[in-house]
């Protein structure tokens, strides 16, 4: 929905489960009308769309865009942002590493997002631009601490990166619609933070897309420059940023220095807990976070010591048992919870991360795209399981009373 200032705040519908197309449309109306019936009865509402290859194939196939883009006109629905990161199966099945297949050493996850970006393009609404988030090209613990396998993986997936940047400067010229596909760092992903995000794109991206598309259309290096910083933005997840402690503002600044945009910004929020020394504290703790261990998702913890040095674990149980570590001073952990609440027993959130977040934006407005994401209600602890349509508008409604005037 549009908030003012040209501001677009949604949910991610990655929330639902569904693969196929049939099963998203029904989740769509199941979830979405009531929702925008409570928050936006007389204005349009804009839906953050997720589609898994297998829907994204059907509603093309089987020629179900026309009847989908006239529902949401009949409704006062628009979609202005996608998630195009989980490519199969994301709910009710061991996901873990899984989402990062296939990556983008791939024809498969390049053809998918090209799918993604044709559909976006005949649904976005007249004078918005799209984005599209995705994978961090691969994940790190799959590539050893090989430097020259890395470097191979870094080449395979920038070509492909090359190759989507034309087809979405192709787009952009049949439609007159602009998409762009927004990099998501996250942790153990091959980019998990702003500096590594960076140098990919000033070391790798720049470089090959440059060359790639001088030679396939004739550009010169700055429009080719130009043309890969319109299409290849950032995805600004708050909970992913937050694990890596870094600061908004400070990566903000960073990419702006750049010259590289924010596609979006994703509202998310992690769990952490903050140590003193006391061991039978720590004990506690540890009780605190066991029901958040649970099989579907990866939960890498990032641990703080006291002289500022940062630790990290694959997942939540090898982590629980390093617990006594004198040296830990706090953990955030990869656990997307709700974001309205800042407190959990022993535990408590990254939410102050989306309030810093939000009240740069009227100075520095980076992005018009807002997407709360917060994917994981299905393995919350039950006593933080509620009516799902319920959750989410709390969710929207907790962001719209943190929004600056």
């Amino acid at each position: 929905m549009n908030i003012g200032q040209g501001y677009h705040l949604t949910y991610c519908t990655n929330i639902h489960p569904g693969e196929t197309w049939a099963e998203v449309f029904e989740s769509l109306k199941t979830y979405v009308l009531p929702i925008k019936a409570h928050l936006s009865p007389d204005k349009p509402f804009g839906i953050g769309l997720r589609l898994s290859d297998r829907a994204s194939k059907d509603i093309i196939t089987q020629n179900y865009l026309a009847e989908f883009k006239f529902w949401l006109q009949q409704n006062g629905l628009y979609i202005f942002t996608m998630n195009g990161f989980p490519f199969g199966g994301f709910h009710g099945q061991v996901v873990k590493d899984a989402v990062h297949h296939p990556d983008w050493t791939t024809e498969a996850r390049l053809e998918y997002t090209q799918r993604l970006s044709r559909i976006l393009a005949e649904l976005l609404p007249e004078g918005m631009d799209g984005g599209i988030s995705t994978s961090p090209l691969s994940y790190k613990p799959w590539l050893g601490n090989d430097p020259a396998h890395t470097e191979e993986i870094l080449e395979q997936a920038t070509t492909h990166m090359a190759r989507l940047v034309e087809s979405l400067y192709q787009l952009q010229q049949e439609t007159g619609k602009t998409i762009h596909i927004d990099i998501e760092p996250e942790p153990d992903g091959l980019l998990e933070n702003a500096a590594e995000f960076l140098n990919y794109y000033k070391s790798w991206l720049l470089p090959v897309t440059i060359d790639y598309l001088g030679t396939q259309l004739g550009l010169s290096a700055d429009q080719a420059e130009k043309i890969t910083k319109t299409h290849i933005q950032l995805c600004y997840d708050v909970c992913h940023f937050a694990l890596a402690y870094e600061e908004p503002q400070t990566v903000l600044q960073q990419l702006a220095e750049a010259g590289i945009q924010v596609g979006k910004i994703q509202i998310s929020a992690a769990l952490k807990a903050q140590f003193s020394g006391d061991s039978e504290e720590r004990e506690e703790i540890k009780q605190a976070f066991q029901p958040f261990v649970e099989s579907t998702y990866l939960h890498q913890v990032l641990v703080k010591n006291a002289d500022g040095s940062i630790v990290q674990y694959p997942d939540l149980p090898p982590a629980l048992e390093h617990i006594q570590d004198a040296e830990a001073t706090e953990w955030r952990t990869h656990f997307h919870v709700p974001i309205f609440v800042d407190r959990f027993n022993r535990l408590q959130s990254t939410q102050d991360e989306i309030i810093k977040t939000l009240q740069l934006l009227p100075d520095n407005p980076v992005t018009k795209h807002l997407e709360v994401e917060t994917y994981t209600w299905g393995v919350l602890p039950g006593e933080l399981k509620q009516d799902l349509g319920a959750s989410i508008e709390r969710e929207l409604s907790w962001v719209l009373a943190q929004w600056p005037e």
